[in-house]
């Protein structure tokens, strides 16, 4: 079956006064995946999000969403075009709460749900189902001032969800969360997602989308860096993984020497392990297993970590640092760049 693409994002930039947000942005969002937009403060991802559905309008470039028919049939059109028919395909759940606080929290799924003109029964099914859904329904009758900060979250996706939208945008879902509260809105996440609704977020905490979003597109100063899945990424750009080892008597430094010719690109001691950076994990695995038999250490402990996305930002975020370097030589002693506005 061939891919429905639901959004069209083309040579999209955005500027604010001075502040280039956005530059020439172009990438397309498929019907029933995860899509997850990652990058620093200020890299772009609100703003992109907002040009999306059509809140704020590009400087240049375009935005077209594609209304599929029940036989499949496509009919596309300019997201600033057809403002109201677009309200009604998507849910949007931005960083600060849209409820009302003195209303409880069936009182604002009701309300938002009239919103969109929709009829009593269909109104109560939504509800119904959404409170259920979202974990809601031992508080639905909880004023909404009285909810937890995770509570409030899942609350203001109910909002975004109750006139069932195909697409859910989700503007940083777990922030300020504890780790706890977080796994838990991303298993809320997960369960909206295998109802058939598309779902683009954008998050800070990149190791969680891991195993969370089909792809992830890398905003870097405006620019789309990349855009792939999570296990394409991480091969592209971390090819080196981390072999942690732990022996006893643990006499390493006798060890370093030596495999330092095993293909092992860094060494160094981390508490009571070893660790070896390498290209090479299971060729260096058998040459580090040989040696410690035949220094006489006892093997405790081995593990190997894989790249994690952690790593994929990190390693993009100095190429392209190195980039501006040598297009910029002799930036040291230069005024700072101003803070960036409007972007986050």
């Amino acid at each position: 079956m061939a891919k429905r693409f639901i959004f069209d994002i083309r040579d999209v930039s955005k500027s604010f006064k001075q502040n280039k947000v956005l530059q020439g942005v172009t990438f397309r969002i498929e019907q029933g995946e995860i899509l997850g937009l990652i990058g620093a403060s200020g890299s772009g991802k609100t703003t992109l999000l907002n040009i999306i559905v059509g809140f704020l309008r590009p400087d240049r470039g375009a935005v077209t969403f594609t209304l599929y028919g029940a036989r499949g049939e496509g009919r596309a059109f300019n997201v600033l075009d057809k403002p109201l028919l677009l309200s009604q395909q998507y849910g949007f759940a931005s960083q600060h709460p849209s409820f009302y606080e003195k209303l409880t929290v069936r009182e604002n799924m009701e309300y938002f749900a009239r919103m969109y003109d929709l009829k009593p029964k269909a109104i109560r099914t939504n509800v119904d189902i959404l409170v259920r859904l979202m974990g809601l329904k031992a508080s639905q009758h909880v004023l909404s001032k009285d909810l937890s900060g995770g509570m409030k979250r899942r609350l203001d996706i109910a909002c975004a969800m109750v006139h069932n939208p195909p697409v859910l945008i989700l503007d940083e879902p777990t922030a300020d969360l504890d780790p706890v509260l977080r796994m838990q809105i991303w298993e809320v996440v997960k369960r909206i997602n295998l109802r058939g609704t598309t779902v683009i977020l954008s998050s800070h905490h990149l190791n969680e989308l891991d195993t969370l979003c089909n792809r992830i597109g890398i905003l870097k100063d405006g620019v789309l860096s990349d855009l792939d899945t999570p296990d394409k990424l991480k091969l592209k750009y971390t090819k080196e993984q981390e072999l942690m080892v732990e022996s006893y008597p643990g006499a390493y430094d006798a060890l370093i020497p030596k495999l330092k010719r095993a293909n092992a690109t860094k060494i160094a001691r981390q508490g009571t392990y070893l660790v070896i950076r390498t290209e090479e994990p299971q060729r260096v695995i058998k040459d580090v297993l040989a040696l410690l038999e035949r220094q006489g250490e006892q093997l405790l402990d081995i593990r190997l970590n894989k790249p994690n996305l952690d790593n994929v930002f990190v390693t993009i975020f100095a190429q392209r640092e190195q980039e501006h370097d040598r297009r910029e030589p002799g930036v040291l002693g230069a005024p700072e760049r101003q803070e960036r506005g409007d972007g986050s």
